[in-house]
């Protein structure tokens, strides 16, 4: 800790308030709870209905879960919030002897939260931090006028952080609507628009849905063998086998029908994910789809798969075709007549190889900068942590 300012132990600065609301109704005030990232807030939990053992939870109070310490939530209530919270809880606020934010920066902090796991995992049955234990740990305790001049500095720099995370993420959308936008700017020639059904090879197999339900049970899925895809295998203009369901091949026998081959379009055609459309890649083992799933064959005289995907996914009108055909609102959904009528532009092959190059390219650049915005974003995120330690070792 800090050589320059005395230590004293939280419960010379701190009282616990256990202030019951009395009302079954909770005086129709909010149910208040803590989470890590929100600190007080709405949690949505469902409340008792006699809720007169509550606790009155005003602005400038602390509150807790001395059960799930473990995770760092507590929090401070600010000046609009006035509920009340779970009579489990810990509520506690601060005396004038030190600045209630300067307190909530210090129990945020790396060295508050080692010392709230440690006097809160001290328990042989089960691990909690309760007022008394809390009342052990021990802060830094700088006069007013340098608590005060401390709170400011860190909000400043907050501030600026959160700027810096606002400004990343409005990049970032920024860089996903040049590309749709460019997809879009390459067709302005209704000559050369056409309809998916132009595109799909005329066999019987080209459309085709898997199995689910009396042909398929989750009971009959094994650890290995061979791959059903599923929703989450079928991202945005990308493939990734990841649902991790299989079938026996002597199952896949009689699910034939329903294999996917390399350079078939997926659909995914239910559900919250309608709409996503990818290549299926050269190098994929066996597999089939499952009934959320859609899979074409394209003709490749007529057809590039990469340039077909590109357009479904990200062409403005291409979209606006297929969802104008989706059916239902609580679950929409799509069927193969509704895809094979999406219009779709359709120019010959050596434009659609070309075209498909320099989205590939322009991909890139967007995955790049987004890639280095991650990067930047996780920086982002380790400041203020860093700002906190500095500042409770008298460095700020």
């Amino acid at each position: 800790m800090s050589k320059i300012w005395p230590s004293v132990p939280l419960g010379e600065i701190i009282r616990e308030e256990r202030e019951a609301v009395g009302s079954i109704n909770g005086n129709d005030l909010p149910v208040l709870g803590v989470t890590n990232k929100a600190g007080v807030t709405t949690t949505g939990i469902e409340a008792s209905n006699d809720r007169s053992k509550y606790l009155r939870l005003r602005p400038g109070r602390f509150a807790y879960n001395p059960y799930r310490i473990n995770v760092g939530s507590i929090g401070f209530t600010s000046e609009d919030q006035n509920g009340i919270c779970s009579p489990a809880y810990v509520v506690f606020l601060p005396t004038e002897r030190i600045e209630a934010k300067f307190l909530h920066y210090f129990l945020k902090s790396t060295r508050g939260d080692q010392l709230i796991n440690f006097y809160g995992n001290r328990g042989s049955v089960r691990s909690a931090l309760r007022f008394n234990d809390l009342a052990l740990i021990e802060i830094p305790m700088p006069p007013l006028a340098e608590q005060r001049r401390i709170v400011a500095s860190i909000e400043e720099l907050a501030a600026q952080i959160h700027e810096a995370h606002a400004l990343r993420q409005q990049a970032n959308v920024e860089a996903g609507a040049l590309f749709t936008s460019r997809v879009s700017a390459m067709f302005r020639d209704d000559n050369c628009w056409a309809i998916v059904r132009n595109a799909v090879a005329a066999n019987p197999g080209a459309v085709r849905s898997g199995p689910f339900g009396s042909q398929l049970l989750h009971e009959e899925f094994v650890e290995s063998g061979v791959a059903a895809i599923g929703t989450r295998d079928v991202q945005v203009n990308r493939f990734e086998l990841r649902s991790g369901w299989f079938i026996s091949p002597e199952k896949f026998t009689g699910l034939r029908r329903y294999q996917v081959y390399p350079g078939d379009i997926l659909c995914t055609i239910v559900g919250a994910s309608i709409g996503r459309f990818c290549v299926v890649p050269d190098d994929i083992p066996l597999a089939f789809t499952t009934k959320h799933i859609q899979a074409l064959t394209l003709d490749r005289e007529k057809a590039t798969p990469a340039f077909v995907s590109l357009m479904l996914n990200f062409h403005h009108r291409c979209r606006e075709s297929l969802f104008s055909q989706v059916e239902g609102s609580a679950q929409p959904s799509l069927n193969a007549q509704k895809v094979l009528g999406t219009s779709l532009p359709l120019p010959n092959l050596a434009e659609q190889r070309r075209i498909v190059a320099e989205l590939d390219a322009l991909q890139a650049e967007v995955d790049a900068l987004k890639h280095h915005q991650a990067d930047t974003a996780a920086e982002l995120d380790a400041l203020l942590p860093a700002i906190l330690d500095r500042a409770f070792r008298g460095e700020l």
